[in-house]
């Protein structure tokens, strides 16, 4: 492993917030499936593949995605597509259609100085920014004496998912931002009359 520090500057302890949209108007009856560009409300129970519950959206508000727009792991967005209000899936997702196998080069060692100190704690979750100013979570994978070693893999990365899930709502896409109207241009101010020519005598 190499002991190198990161050109990172660790910037918070990272939360994960479920993004919110809001709807356009409802579509027709005949378009109430999940196919691109649609806003789907999930419910799910997330479990790994020995069972043990890591996620659930019960007693929250669904999960809100477009889909087609890669907000979903491949796996479970192809299993969702076409779906009805309604329906009910198990699915199961290999690494590879969710969040790749785990990469032996993406542990680094930090000194410790450099990590906040609710950071020092393995399984912490810290957000990072790189040099070219892109936020990059961490998790807190070892602690050493004057280091802790971390790791940029998923915390989901290497695991087969399975996921229970059931579709909520399907509306259409909420409206893309529009462009503000460009200001008036002040209206030119009136030149002034030339005086009449003097009449020849």
């Amino acid at each position: 492993m190499r002991r190198k520090s990161l050109p990172l500057t660790i910037i918070a302890v990272l939360l994960l917030a479920t993004p919110k949209f809001t709807p356009a108007a409802e579509p027709a009856k005949d378009d109430r499936v999940v196919k691109d560009g649609m806003l789907i409300s999930l419910e799910y129970t997330l479990k790994g593949a020995d069972g043990k519950v890591i996620e659930s959206s019960k007693g929250r508000e669904p999960l809100k995605y477009i889909h087609g727009q890669r907000m979903m792991i491949p796996g479970l967005e192809k299993e969702l597509t076409g779906m009805k209000v309604g329906g009910e899936k198990h699915v199961t997702v290999k690494p590879e259609d969710a969040y790749g196998a785990v990469n032996a080069k993406a542990f680094e060692e930090v000194p410790k100085e450099k990590l906040p100190p609710e950071g020092l704690k393995v399984g912490a979750i810290l957000a990072a920014k790189s040099p070219t100013g892109q936020v990059v979570p961490m998790r807190v994978h070892q602690i050493k004496e004057k280091s802790v070693v971390m790791d940029m893999n998923h915390p989901m990365a290497g695991k087969t998912l399975v996921f229970d899930v059931k579709i909520v709502d399907i509306q259409n896409p909420p409206p893309p931002p529009t462009k503000s109207a460009a200001p008036a241009q002040p209206a030119k101010p009136a030149e002034p009359a030339k005086p009449a020519a003097p009449a020849k005598k």
